[in-house]
């Protein structure tokens, strides 16, 4: 019974099933179980057949296995798979039939090997290790799975760490990972670092500094499931020595494919506000000296209202969401801040439940959420009426519109730097894509010049300006207002 072309000793023969083992292991593709088995009918001339379970379910067999032998093989193929017996040797007609068990835990599987004659002693320490090896084999696949499904467990698990602090509840997220908490939730703040790579290569590098907490150390790096080319990473901003921002600086460094772009400190509740200042500094990065911006972003507007007229002006305009159910006005929140399909993907929504929930605030504060005037003028009012919460109303007193809040000297001061380093036909362009409500095609058609030449302007915008319009869109509500205050005052 024993025969083949990789000749008759032992050690060839097993020298031939660790190259096929190599083989397999070296491709990483899973293991190949019926290679396996072929090959243990070169060697012994005998057809080989692996049984699943002690149902008789056949997990893979050689070409020529006669299926017939199974039935009368029932009862011993279940005491085998059982544990009550770890090998045996039967007739089936006129084939001689030797079975074992593999592995140590219930149900096991069952190697069956048939042959016309009974198998010689080296053929029967063959099969022995050939059983071994898948035994091993199926190891190996479980602990790749194991693997695959922790670190997938892992990615959700950071994931909505990120989303809870987006959200502003750090108290959340502690919640969600009670008895493995991740480091930097005790961080005294954070500072976000957005960096730009090839897709494939997030899974990498975001393993490569992994923890066996699954975490990374006193950060977080979180694959951004909307755009495929960011990698989202919280650094601790008291951590001692800075040694994540240092290494995604030398990636940065060695790879002309990569940029980053660097928020400024901020509590963790705040870290929407970090996230959108690293995209700002990512449009600058690409175009910068080594490819590394940090956030350097003025004051922003609601910052250089006066306080009253301009928490009166908010109340009045967002006033109509206290009537909306609280899902659609976070959903709406999101939405003033990136596009509507990163909303949809980021909550797991559909692009038409999304549509819905901007559609109901939108009715209820009486603007079109599809303007970006109208989204930009209730963003100002969101930021306004959370920031100045302290704030009472003024009894009595109508308030302000938007042209007399933005009507100021110190807005003109405001409006006036965010636009100043453009150039007059960067300006022009910026214009008319806001008056084309940022549809490039219209704004091309507008201005008698090609789509793919409006596009190239507002890269250069952005890395003028330090804002993000076009990827995230954080930084179009900034220039919605700058154009608005320089209308209203004539610039």
């Amino acid at each position: 019974m024993v025969g083949g072309d990789e000749g008759r000793e032992p050690f060839g023969q097993l020298d031939g099933l660790l190259r096929e083992v190599r083989r397999q292991a070296s491709r990483g593709t899973g293991p190949e179980r019926g290679r396996v088995l072929e090959w243990l009918a070169r060697q012994t001339g005998a057809q080989v057949a692996l049984i699943a379970d002690g149902a008789g379910r056949v997990e893979s067999s050689t070409e020529g296995f006669p299926p017939e032998v199974l039935p009368p093989l029932a009862p011993l193929l279940a005491r085998l798979s059982g544990g009550q017996l770890d090998a045996a040797a039967t007739d089936v007609g006129a084939l001689r039939v030797r079975c074992e068990g593999l592995g140590a835990h219930e149900p096991r599987p069952v190697l069956v090997v048939a042959g016309s004659a009974e198998p010689a002693p080296e053929a029967v320490a063959l099969i022995s290790h050939v059983g071994t090896v898948l035994t091993l084999l199926r190891h190996a696949e479980g602990s790749e799975r194991t693997w695959r499904d922790y670190q997938n467990k892992a990615r959700q698990v950071r994931f909505a760490v990120l989303q809870a602090l987006l959200a502003g509840d750090p108290l959340l997220a502690r919640r969600m990972t009670t008895g493995a908490v991740p480091p930097l939730l005790d961080a005294g703040g954070l500072r976000v670092h957005l960096l730009h790579c090839p897709p494939p290569e997030r899974d990498r590098i975001s393993r490569a500094h992994q923890d066996p907490s699954g975490y990374h150390g006193p950060n977080l790096m979180v694959q951004c499931p909307i755009f495929k080319e960011h990698l989202i990473c919280l650094i601790a901003d008291d951590e001692d020595d800075g040694e994540g921002g240092e290494a995604l600086r030398r990636l940065v460094r060695d790879n002309p494919r990569y940029a980053l772009g660097v928020s400024g400190s901020h509590p963790l509740g705040a870290t929407a506000e970090a996230y959108s200042q690293a995209a700002h500094a990512l449009s600058a990065a690409r175009t910068a000296p080594g490819r590394v911006a940090s956030y350097h972003g003025q004051t922003p507007l609601d910052g250089v209202l006066a306080r009253q007229p301009a928490v009166d002006w908010a109340r009045s305009l967002v006033g109509g969401l206290d009537s909306v159910p609280k899902t659609s006005v976070d959903v709406t929140r999101l939405a003033l801040n990136m596009p509507r399909s990163a909303v949809a993907g980021l909550l797991g929504l559909s692009r038409n439940t999304v549509a819905a929930h901007l559609r109901r605030a939108g009715d209820a504060l009486g603007q079109d959420l599809t303007d970006a005037r109208s989204r930009a003028a209730v963003h100002l009012a969101l930021a306004l009426s959370g920031s100045c919460a302290d704030l009472g109303t003024e009894v009595g007193q109508p308030p302000p519109t938007l042209d007399e809040l933005l009507g100021t000297e110190r807005a003109a001061a405001w409006a006036g730097s965010v636009l100043r380093p453009l150039d007059r036909q960067h300006r022009r362009t910026l214009q008319a894509w806001i008056d084309a409500n940022t549809d490039a095609q219209r704004a091309a058609r507008a201005m008698g010049i090609n789509r793919n030449t409006v596009r190239a302007h507002l890269r250069a915008t952005e890395a003028t300006l330090g804002l993000d319009l076009l990827t995230t869109g954080t930084g179009v509500h900034d220039v919605v207002h700058a154009l608005h205050i320089s209308d209203v005052h004539g610039g």
